[in-house]
C-alpha cells in the first residue's frame, strides 16, 4: 500500500476538491481491483489443490480396489488348487485301496502258505528224529 501524502499548497491556490476525490476514488478502485485479483487467483489454486487432492484420492482407490480384486483372485486360485489337490488325491487312494487290500491278502496268503511249509518241515523232521 502507498502511504498518502497530502499535497502541499501554495498560499492563494485554491484546493481543487473534486480532482482529490476524483483521484482517491482511482486509488480506491486500483486497490480493490488488486485486492480481488489476489482472490481469484487464492481461490484458483485452491481449486486446482482440490482436484489434484480429489484425483489423488481417486486414484489410491481405484489402486486399493485392484489391489482387492488381486488378492481375492490369488486366494481363490489357490483355494481351487487346493480342492484340486484334495480331490486328486483322494481319487488316487480310491483308485489304491482295492490294490493295496489284493496286495495285504497276497501277503497273507503267503505267510499262511509259508506258515504251513515251516510247520510241516519242523514236524517232519521231529518225526524223523523220532523215528530214528
Amino acid at each position: 500500500m502507498t502511504v498518502l501524502v497530502s499535497p502541499k499548497m501554495l498560499d492563494g491556490e485554491k484546493v481543487d476538491h473534486d480532482d482529490l476525490h476524483r483521484k482517491h476514488m482511482e486509488k480506491d478502485l486500483t486497490e480493490l481491483q488488486t485486492l480481488i485479483e489476489a482472490h481469484f487467483e487464492s481461490h484458483q489454486k485452491e481449486e486446482e489443490e482440490l482436484i489434484d487432492l480429489t484425483d489423488g484420492i481417486d486414484k489410491c482407490r481405484s489402486e486399493r480396489a485392484e489391489q482387492v480384486r488381486i488378492r481375492t483372485e490369488k486366494e481363490k486360485e489357490r483355494q481351487n488348487r487346493t480342492n484340486d489337490e484334495r480331490a486328486r488325491k483322494e481319487e488316487e487312494e480310491f483308485k489304491k485301496k482295492p490294490e493295496d487290500d489284493a496286495n495285504k491278502k497276497k501277503v497273507l496268503t503267503n505267510l499262511q502258505s509259508s506258515g504251513y511249509k515251516v510247520t510241516e518241515i519242523i514236524l517232519k523232521h521231529h518225526y524223523s528224529s523220532y523215528q530214528s
